[in-house]
This record gives structure tokens, C-alpha cells and sequence, in this order.
């Protein structure tokens, strides 16, 4: 027998987990003992020596928790194994303490001391769990020390401690509310953290304590546009959501030109806002709208979640397009009835089968189902949804069948032509078994009569004799309505209805009888002849009925309709009054007038404003200065491929390589000939990087510049030659050729080879490490990325035995390392060390992570890739590039349009810089205004297509096309970096 299963067994204990727990003394009446000894066994185990024990009590309490059981009792026994040394015991006694903390807040306090020695200790787990804990004692004595430890947390190494850092914020705000300005320096230190787990937590804890300070984001937008696509999924809701906020006071409504057209309601405007809407339009037509990068950059970075699994997300995704994109492009979404509500019908009519309704759905997504198909209902497709309609009615559902018997009276209102089929169709229902049904069309059918009663009489008839069938009493109650309101149509029979409703008026529904007494009155003024001693009989029955109500009106009619000595001046007028003309009813959606909330809100859902609810700001009548968005980046940081050395906790980047003059990289200034290379290849690259590492500062000193100079013709001394098909490659790239006369091998792409910094030579001790990507396939992996690397040793001292070690990658990425590299002798420029490693990215950006080791130092450094050295080139014919392009429309096509740099304004431009910025092959074109490009990711061979399709003026069109839409949107934004600038 175990130890647990002894101390299970003992008296005070319980033989299984799910068991009721009884008294020890069996005389104390078992369930209704008193609980003295309750949980003995745990405290026993958790006042054991073993840690064994420790833990097999602690799995149990967080079980009790788990499944809602109290074991607040325990916290004196649990909170005493706060400092075990053993790490599971020590997380689940966190876990505990987490849930308890605010409930025993004396006893918690002491063990403060505890928490803070676990704000040090070297798990992360640990430092995130008791960081957790000391926020969530709610006792402002210890403020002082939860804000320590949360500004201590925000700069830990872990960014999982830093992510429970931006979840205390929040915590301590409302515990606190004057420790704000602390608080907002520690979010904004926190913003500017470049890992997406730490991302979307820190939004949230923005948006709980300071979303005034819109400032703290400008700096920030870009990066937080750029990560969204990696933030976990509640994350991502929460950005987008701050997002949207943000676009709506920093950029122009991009449908400014469409919303100022005169409308009959402009007279009952006042001047005031005439004159402002004047002045907007007038500055609107004096100015074309251009939509703003950052706009444009949000918009297209967050398109992508639209295919997320979380339909939080998705949701996000939908709301920000409602309230920030162009109209063209909200059809994209087609998700809610609110936006076909608020737009035209006809940018949804291509989707509207996509709301069919289907047996599986929630009766809530078919009612809103059901409202989208109305809105879209016309002339042409109403035959279709009728169809569909028809249908529906057959379901199980009988609200979603009262909600379809509505939709079809709010087409037959909408769309006069089909009127008199729908109520034919109403009409039949009134025979179906289910008085639900037979209720809800009577109602429907009665608004419609109301519109043409004179040509449906044959359907009144019709449905005064169902008086005697129908029991549920709205409907009963209609058809009355119905038939006193038009009882001159139909005279013969209203009085035989109101004989039939006399004998059973005791018996009827309120609602009934009041309707019974307003046919009685009615046919009294119209027909007295045949029905005054019938009303009479009616009245005098209401007159001692046990319904107030009733007997109010019966009061009120009598005196009306049947004049007496005592009768005032309004019995003259008593025809008038309930024989008066009434307004047809307008039948309308029930979703109609929420568009003042933001859509997707808790708001926008109840119709009325919820608690916590912020107002969508409207969009300003100017842009503000969209330079605050700009982040200042140093010279010597590279936007792809920058390294973190965590020794030193230094960014370095791209420098001129000191005493490594002979051992350069091809580059592609190298590549490029004639006069291009002379200059530095201005049109070369993404950015022209290369020509920062070789032109150097223009600023320079004359005598810095003569180095320079000496220095680049010693490297092109030593330059490796361009292989013979490259530089045919370079020369044919201009020439317009058919499929017949271009072979593979003439497509090759060019070696336009970039180099990046992976260690700089001060960091390094001496020993510097460029590396760039081959655009070779890596003989080894044929699904690895080839990354040459170059090593140059300008220390006083050798290096030996260059290797790596402790490898860290993401989950599903694989590195073949290179060999191991012996003795580098100082300044040995002619023998400078090159080596070559295979990389599996998965088809992603992520970093690889790595140390380089020589014999004496360890050095954290970091290779990221660009998006489009995640490619090989393949060859396609037009027709063949032609049909794959067909079939990656949709949501797997990004088209942007351009403004071409002066200096990229011809087809060979254009071709070496979107080869330089991705490893892509050209695709013969019989067109000179059309320049294509086609690949395949390395890991899972996804088809990746590119066009560039240039216009007059330097204008031009950018269509991707893209198996995998985060591969594409990545690499539509290295594009249109490459051709712009």
C-alpha cells in the first residue's frame, strides 16, 4: 500500500478524490458533523519530509480547485511549502496561491519575503509565478513592492516573465490608481519589446491603463502591424482592436470622396454643418485622397487572419475592415448582416450563396443568415431566395421558421413585384399543422393586406374562416384586426364573425377580447342594422369582466358609439376615430440602427451602450504628421539580419570590415557591369545595402574617402569572376522572348548576393563573420536554405577551433552545422576562412539561433532570413505561369499599386531589383509592360508567382500571388521596398 493511499485510508480522509467527506466521530451524525477535521490527510502530506508526498497532495488540492471544490482551509498547510526547493511542488503551490492570495490576504503577506526571493530564482516559471502572486494580493501596503517587482520583471531576460510583467500592470492600476505615471513608463518600455509573446499583453495592459496616450504607440505601429501575423491568438484581437482606434484618429476616411453627395435630407441640416461639409468636400476635391502607407500597411498585414482558426479573430479582422477600408474592399469580408445593411446589395450579390443556411448552424447564425439573404434580395435573385425560403419552412426549428415567415414578408414589402406570390404562399401556410406557423403568417399576412386591401379580399375571407381553427391568440387577434379594419370589403361575413366570437368571448385571451370589442364597435358604426344588438351583448359582458383593461374600453366605446343625454362632442366624431385611415406598417430589420457602435462590440450586439464601452473616434478632417510613426534607426543596424549579442547587449549591424580587405563576398555592386559598378550600383538591392558597406559616409573626411577608394580596388582585385551564365543572364534580362526559345537555364536568377553582419570584430574580439545566402541548392537537404559564411581574424592572437553550439530554433526548423574550422592566423587575408551551413526555416522568418565557439570565447549570435531567400526559382512557360495564376485568385492574391523610383523606370531595373529582393526566376512575357517572376518555397515547395505591371508616369501594379498568404504579404512589402526606393 503507497503512503498516499495510507493516508486515504485514515478516518479523517476520503477513500477517493469524488467521494463526500464525513466526521471522524461516527456519533456526530456523518454529512452533518462539523468539518474539524477535514482535509487531514492533505495537511499531513503537505507536513511530510518527502517531496513525493508534497506533490501527490498539491496534484490533488489543484484538482479540487480545478473542478470548483473549496480548499481555502488548506492555505496555512500550502503556503508553508512556498520555498521547497523541488520545482513542481514549488509551481503548483504558486497555482494555489494564485487563487487564494486575495481571499487570505494576512496570511499570504507573510510570505512576501518568499515571493521576492522568487522574483530571483532562475526558473522562469518560478520568477513568472511569484510575480503573478504578489499582484494578485490585493493590499496597497505592499504597493511599493508589487511596482519593484514589476519594473524589475519588464527588463528580466525571459519573455515569458515579461509578459506576466504587462499582466500585473493592470493589476496594481486598479489597486492603485496613482501609481499612473510609473505604471505608463513601464508600458512604454514594454512597447518597445520585439517579441510577440510580450506583444499582445502589453497592448491590453495599454488599453486598461492609459489609451489616452496615443503617443506611446507612434513609434510603435509599424512593429506592432509587422508581428501581428506570430501573436498568439487573444493577442491578435486585442491589437487589432487598439488598432483600429488608432487608424480612426490618425488617417483620412478613405470613402471621403463618396460621402459628401446632396440628399433630400440636406434642408433639415443646419447651416452650421452645411458649410462644414462644404469645406471638407471642397478640400477633398482640391486634393485626391492617397491612401497612407501605414493605412494601406495595416489593412494588408492584418488580411491574412482573416483565415484564422479563432473566430474572435476573425471577428477583429471584420470589424477593422467595416470602419477603416475602402468600401471596394470591405466585399472581402461577407460576414455579417451589418454590413450588407449599411452597403449596396450589389458588391454581395457574387457571395450569396455563401448565406445559404445549412442544418448544422446555431439557430442564431441562421436568423442572422437569414437577414443578410434580405438585405440582398432584388429583382433578379428573389425567385432563388423565395426557393430557398420555401425550404426553411420544413425545419424542426420553429423560431428559425417564424424568423423565415418573416423574411418573406420583408421582401414582399421590399420588392413589389413578388408581393402577391408571398402572400399566396402565406396564404397556404395557414393549413399547416403547427399553429406557430399558422400564427406567424397570419401576423405577416395581415401587415401586407394593410398595403392593398382592396385587391386581397378573397384572402380576408379566406381567413375569417379560420377563426374557428387557429388557438393561438396573436393570431386570432390579427385576423379581428383585420377584418374590422376592412369590414366593408367583406360584409356579409364580418358579422357572422363577431356572432361567432360573442358566444366564445369568456372564454378568449385578453388580447382577443379587446380586439372582439373593436370589431363590435366598428361594425356598430358601419352595419348597426345587423350587429347593434350584438355589440350591446358584447359591451355588457366586457362591462363586468375581471381585466381592467377591458372593462376600461368597454366603458370608453359604449360612450362613444352610442350617443346619450350625457354623451360629450366626441361621440360626433366617433367614425372618424376608428375608421380612420391608418399607415401601412413598414416591416424592417430587426439589426437596423446599430451602426452608431463600434461593429463586433457587446454594444453593437444589445443595441445599447454596455458598461466599459469606447466610442469609435471619428476620423479627422486633416491627417496628422505621419513623420511620428518614424523610428530613427542608426547606421549601423540593418533592417534583415540583425544580430543581438546578448554578452555585450549591443545591436550591431553592417560596418566597413577593418583589415578584411581581400576576403569580400560577391555583392551587387560586384555583379552589375558597366557603369553601374563603377558608381556603387545605385539600382542594385533592396535599399542599396551593400553600397553603405563600400561608398561609406559622403560626410567623410577626403583622406577617410582615399582609404575607402584603396581599399575597394584591392577587393576587386580579389573578387571572385561572375560565372559565364550570369552575365549572360544580365544582358538577356531586357530581351522580351518567346516559350519556344527560352531554356531553364537562361532563366536562372542573377547572383545578386547581399552580405550581413553576423559578428563584428569589436565584438568579436578581433574575429569578424559575414555571412549571405548562396541561392544554391544545399546538396545535403534539398529542403535546407545554403548560407555561406566568411571568417576573418584581424586579432593579435590566433583562433582556433571556430564550431557552434547550443543550437535553439523554433519548433520544426533544423540547421546542418558547418564543420569545425582550425587555426586562423592573424591578418591571413589571403586565406580568410569560408564555410557553409544548411537551414531548414520552415518556410518562416524566424530567427536560428546559435553560438559561435572559438577556443577560448562563446559568442550568442543570430541569422534571420528575408522572406525572399526562403525561395528557389523554377521555370514556367507563359501559358503554364498563365493557368497557376488562375487558380491562386482570391484570397491568395495580393495586388498593390506603386509609384516606381526614378531610377527603376525600365525593364532591366525592375528585373535585377526584384531578383535581388527574392530568389525568383523570370517568366517569359510576350508584353514589354508586364515583367514576371516565378518560385517555389524551399521547405514546402508553395507555388509563389510575381507580376509587376508598369503604367505611364512611373506608375505600376504589384501582384503576388501566393500558395501561402504569410509568405506573400511578407513578400509584397520587400517588393515594393525594392522598386520605391
Amino acid at each position: 500500500m503507497s503512503a498516499s493511499s495510507a493516508f486515504n485510508d485514515e478516518k479523517g480522509g476520503s477513500s477517493s478524490v469524488g467521494e463526500p467527506e464525513y466526521g471522524h466521530d461516527p456519533a456526530s451524525g456523518g454529512i452533518f458533523s462539523s468539518d474539524y477535521k477535514r482535509h487531514d490527510d492533505l495537511k499531513e502530506m503537505l507536513d511530510s519530509n518527502k517531496d513525493s508526498l508534497k506533490l501527490e497532495a498539491m496534484k490533488r488540492i489543484v484538482a479540487m480547485i480545478a473542478r470548483g471544490k473549496n480548499a481555502s482551509d488548506l492555505f496555512p498547510a500550502v503556503v508553508k511549502n512556498v520555498a521547497c526547493k523541488n520545482i513542481e511542488v514549488k509551481k503548483l503551490v504558486y497555482v494555489y496561491l494564485v487563487r487564494y492570495a486575495e481571499e487570505q490576504q494576512d496570511l499570504a503577506l507573510l510570505s512576501i519575503s518568499t515571493f521576492q526571493r522568487g522574483l530571483k530564482d532562475p526558473n522562469q516559471l518560478i520568477r513568472a509565478s511569484a510575480l503573478r502572486v504578489l499582484s494578485s494580493i490585493r493590499v496597497t501596503i505592499i504597493v511599493p513592492i508589487m511596482m519593484l517587482a514589476i519594473k524589475e520583471a519588464a527588463s528580466d531576460m525571459s519573455p515569458y516573465v515579461r509578459k506576466t510583467a504587462a499582466h500585473a500592470i493592470p493589476k496594481l492600476y486598479s489597486l492603485d490608481p496613482e501609481q499612473k505615471d510609473q505604471l505608463i513608463e513601464v508600458i512604454e518600455k514594454l512597447l518597445a519589446d520585439k517579441t510577440t509573446l510580450v506583444a499582445g499583453s502589453v497592448v491590453m495592459a495599454f488599453e486598461e491603463v492609459c489609451p489616452e496616450r496615443i503617443d506611446l504607440i507612434h513609434k510603435n505601429y509599424r512593429k506592432l502591424c509587422n508581428l501581428l501575423i506570430d501573436v498568439e491568438e487573444w493577442g491578435q484581437v486585442v491589437i487589432i482592436n487598439m488598432l483600429t482606434r488608432y487608424a480612426r484618429t490618425q488617417f483620412l476616411n478613405p470613402n471621403i470622396n463618396k460621402t459628401f453627395y446632396g440628399s433630400d435630407e440636406d434642408e433639415d441640416e443646419d447651416e452650421e454643418e452645411k458649410e462644414k461639409k462644404a469645406e471638407v468636400a471642397a478640400m477633398a476635391k482640391r486634393k485626391p485622397y492617397v491612401m497612407d502607407p501605414d493605412h494601406r500597411l495595416l489593412l494588408r498585414n492584418t488580411k491574412p487572419l482573416l483565415q484564422s482558426r479563432n473566430a474572435a479573430v476573425v471577428m477583429a479582422v471584420a470589424q477593422l475592415y467595416f470602419h477603416l477600408a475602402p468600401k471596394a474592399e470591405v466585399a472581402l469580408l461577407i460576414l455579417f448582416e451589418m454590413i450588407s445593411t449599411l452597403y449596396t446589395c450589389g458588391m454581395f450579390e457574387p457571395y450569396l450563396k455563401s448565406f445559404y443556411i445549412r442544418s448544422t448552424d446555431p439557430t442564431q447564425i441562421k436568423v442572422l443568415k437569414l437577414e443578410v439573404l434580405t438585405n440582398l434580395a432584388n429583382e433578379t435573385n428573389i425567385s432563388t431566395i423565395l426557393r430557398e425560403f420555401q425550404t426553411y419552412i420544413k425545419s424542426m426549428d420553429k423560431d428559425f421558421v417564424a424568423a423565415t415567415i418573416q423574411a418573406i414578408g420583408r421582401c414582399a414589402t421590399n420588392i413589389g413585384e413578388v408581393r402577391d406570390t408571398c402572400l399566396n404562399g402565406l396564404v397556404q401556410l395557414l393549413s399547416n399543422r403547427d399553429e406557430l406557423v399558422v400564427a406567424e403568417s397570419v401576423v405577416v399576412i395581415k401587415k401586407l393586406l394593410q398595403m392593398q386591401p382592396e385587391k386581397h379580399s378573397d384572402i380576408i375571407k379566406h381567413m375569417a374562416k379560420l377563426t374557428d381553427n387557429i388557438q393561438v391568440p396573436m393570431a386570432r387577434a390579427s385576423i379581428l384586426w383585420l377584418i374590422g379594419e376592412y369590414c366593408e370589403h367583406v360584409p356579409k361575413i364580418a358579422p357572422d364573425v363577431l356572432r361567432k366570437m360573442a358566444k366564445s368571448f369568456t372564454n378568449e385571451e385578453d388580447i382577443v377580447k379587446l380586439q372582439i370589442i373593436n370589431l363590435a364597435a366598428k361594425l356598430y358604426l358601419t352595419n348597426s342594422k345587423q350587429t347593434k344588438l350584438l355589440t350591446q351583448y358584447v359591451l355588457n359582458l366586457a362591462k363586468y369582466d375581471q381585466n381592467y383593461d377591458i372593462r376600461d374600453r368597454a366603458r370608453f366605446i359604449r360612450q362613444l358609439i352610442v350617443p346619450t343625454e350625457k354623451s360629450g362632442a366626441l361621440s360626433k366624431y366617433a367614425k372618424k376615430l376608428f375608421l380612420a385611415l391608418k399607415p401601412a406598417p413598414v416591416l424592417e430589420s430587426p439589426f437596423k440602427d446599430r451602426d452608431h457602435f463600434q461593429l463586433g462590440s457587446l454594444s453593437h450586439l444589445l443595441n445599447a451602450k454596455a458598461g466599459g464601452y469606447q466610442e469609435l473616434p471619428d476620423w479627422p478632417e486633416a491627417a496628422p504628421d505621419p513623420s511620428v510613426r518614424n523610428v530613427e534607426v542608426k547606421e549601423s543596424v540593418r533592417a534583415v539580419g540583425t544580430v543581438t549579442y546578448r554578452d555585450t547587449g549591443a545591436l550591431w549591424g553592417p560596418q566597413k570590415m577593418e583589415g578584411s580587405e581581400g576576403c569580400s563576398f560577391p555583392r551587387a555592386s560586384d555583379s552589375a557591369s558597366g557603369s553601374e559598378s563603377g558608381s556603387g550600383s545605385e539600382e542594385s538591392g533592396s535599399g542599396s545595402e551593400s553600397e553603405e558597406s563600400e561608398e561609406g559616409s559622403e560626410s567623410e573626411e577626403e583622406e577617410e574617402e582615399e582609404e575607402e577608394k584603396d581599399k575597394k580596388k584591392k577587393k576587386k582585385e580579389l573578387k571572385k569572376p561572375v560565372p559565364e551564365t550570369e552575365s549572360l543572364v544580365t544582358d538577356l534580362e531586357g530581351l522580351s522572348l518567346s516559350d519556344s526559345v527560352l531554356s531553364p537555364a537562361t532563366i536562372a536568377p542573377s547572383s545578386v548576393l547581399k552580405n550581413y553582419e553576423l559578428l563584428h570584430r569589436i565584438t568579436g574580439e578581433g574575429l569578424s563573420v559575414e555571412y549571405c545566402f548562396s541561392r544554391q541548392p544545399f546538396s545535403p537537404d534539398a529542403n535546407m536554405v545554403a548560407v555561406q559564411m566568411q571568417f576573418t581574424n584581424s586579432a593579435t592572437s590566433d583562433t582556433k577551433n571556430l564550431h557552434m553550439e547550443d543550437v535553439k530554433l523554433q519548433s520544426g526548423m533544423r540547421v546542418k552545422e558547418f564543420p569545425e574550422i582550425g587555426e586562423r592566423e592573424p591578418e591571413d587575408i589571403q586565406c580568410t576562412a569560408m564555410a557553409v551551413m544548411g537551414i531548414d526555416f520552415c518556410d518562416s522568418t524566424q530567427a536560428a539561433n546559435f553560438q559561435l565557439c572559438t577556443h577560448t570565447r562563446k559568442f550568442f549570435v543570430s541569422i534571420q532570413p528575408p522572406v525572399g531567400e526562403l525561395m528557389r526559382p523554377i521555370f514556367l512557360t507563359e501559358n503554364e505561369f498563365k493557368k497557376e495564376q488562375g487558380q491562386l485568385m482570391g484570397m491568395n492574391e495580393i495586388t498593390e499599386k506603386l509609384t516606381l523610383d526614378a531610377k527603376c523606370r525600365n525593364e532591366h531595373a525592375i528585373v535585377q531589383r526584384v531578383t535581388t529582393a527574392a530568389n525568383l526566376s523570370r517568366v517569359p512575357c510576350g508584353s514589354d509592360k508586364e515583367c514576371r517572376f516565378a518560385g517555389r518555397t524551399v521547405t514546402s515547395s508553395s507555388l509563389v508567382l510575381v507580376t509587376v505591371a508598369t503604367k505611364e508616369e512611373g506608375a505600376a501594379q504589384l501582384t503576388v500571388n501566393c500558395e501561402k498568404m504569410v509568405i506573400g504579404t511578407m513578400l509584397v512589402k520587400d517588393i515594393l521596398l525594392a522598386l520605391t526606393q
